[in-house]
C-alpha cells in the first residue's frame, strides 16, 4: 500500500523546485494535494500532472487561507502540510532595505505562522492527527556572512517548529511538527535572486567548494526527506530537525590534488 494512501495535504510554494518535487513524491505515494503558489502556469501544469488542485495564493495573505484549507477538506480530511514557500535575499544586513527585510520576513516567517494558524484547526477537526513539515535551511542552524536576514527567518522557522510541536503534543492532538534543513540544492531559486546579490550564482560551483560530498543536492533529495516526515515511518518524530546538506553542518573536508 502506498505510504500516504487516502491522505490529503497542502504544499505551499509548490510550482517549482523543492515544492514541485515534493508534490510529485507525495502524490506518487497516494496523497491528494492542494498546491499553492503565485506562478499560475507552472502550478496549474503541476496540478494536472499529479492530479491535484492548484490555487493562486500568497502565503502572507491571511484572507486567502480559509479557501486553501477548505479546498483540502473538500478532498477529505487535512492530514499533511508542507510549509515550503520562501524567498532568499542576499547581501549585508547593513545594506538591506527595511522593505526587503520585511518582505523576506513576511514570506518566510509570517507565511509559516499563517500556515499552521489555519492548518492545525482543520487537522484537529478531522481528529486523526497529522504531520506538518516546515522548510528551514542550514542557514537556520548556523550563521553566514551575507545571509543575516535570510538566516534570521530560517532560524525563526526552526524554533517555531519546535514550539508548535510541543503545543500539539501538550494538546494530545496527534499532530507532529518537524523542520527540514536543506543545504545547497540545485533549484530555480538561484536564478531568482534579486539584482545586486551577485546573481546569477552557480549552485554546482558553490557546492564543489563548500559541500563535503562535493556536489549540490537535488530537489528530489529534499522531497524524499519530506515524504519520510509526512509518512508513518517517522511516527515517533516531532520537534526534530532533518538536515539534508551533503555534510555541510558536520564540518569541512580538505581535498588534496594528486
Amino acid at each position: 500500500m502506498p505510504l500516504l494512501a487516502n491522505k490529503v495535504g497542502i504544499i505551499t510554494g509548490a510550482a517549482s523546485g523543492i515544492g514541485a518535487a515534493t508534490a510529485r513524491a507525495l502524490s506518487k505515494e497516494g496523497a491528494k494535494l492542494v498546491l499553492t503558489d503565485l506562478d499560475d502556469a507552472a502550478g496549474q501544469a503541476l496540478a494536472a500532472e499529479v492530479g491535484g488542485i492548484y490555487l493562486h495564493h500568497d502565503v502572507t495573505d491571511e484572507a486567502g487561507w480559509p479557501t486553501v484549507v477548505a479546498a483540502a477538506e473538500q478532498l477529505g480530511r487535512l492530514d499533511l502540510i508542507v510549509a515550503n514557500a520562501g524567498i532568499g535575499i542576499m547581501g549585508s544586513a547593513i545594506d538591506m532595505s527595511l522593505a526587503d527585510w520585511r518582505r523576506q520576513m513576511a514570506i518566510n516567517v509570517d507565511g509559516v505562522f499563517l500556515t499552521v494558524k489555519y492548518g492545525i484547526p482543520a487537522m484537529r477537526r478531522a481528529g486523526n492527527g497529522g504531520s506538518i513539515v516546515m522548510l528551514s535551511s542550514v542557514a537556520g542552524l548556523r550563521g553566514s556572512a551575507g545571509l543575516a536576514g535570510y538566516s534570521a527567518t530560517k532560524g525563526a522557522v526552526r524554533l517555531f517548529a519546535k514550539s508548535m510541536a510541543l503545543e500539539c503534543a501538550q494538546a494530545n492532538d496527534g499532530i507532529r511538527v518537524n523542520s527540514v534543513h536543506p543545504g545547497i540544492i540545485a533549484t530555480p531559486i538561484w536564478g531568482k535572486l534579486p539584482p545586486g546579490a551577485n546573481a546569477p550564482l552557480d549552485p554546482d560551483k558553490i557546492a564543489a567548494a563548500t559541500v563535503p560530498l562535493g556536489k549540490a543536492g537535488q530537489a528530489e533529495d529534499i522531497a524524499n526527506g519530506i515524504l519520510f516526515l509526512c509518512s508513518d515511518l517517522s511516527s515517533h518524530m516531532t520537534g526534530s530537525e532533518l538536515v539534508i546538506d551533503g555534510g555541510m553542518t558536520a564540518g569541512r573536508v580538505t581535498r588534496f590534488s594528486s
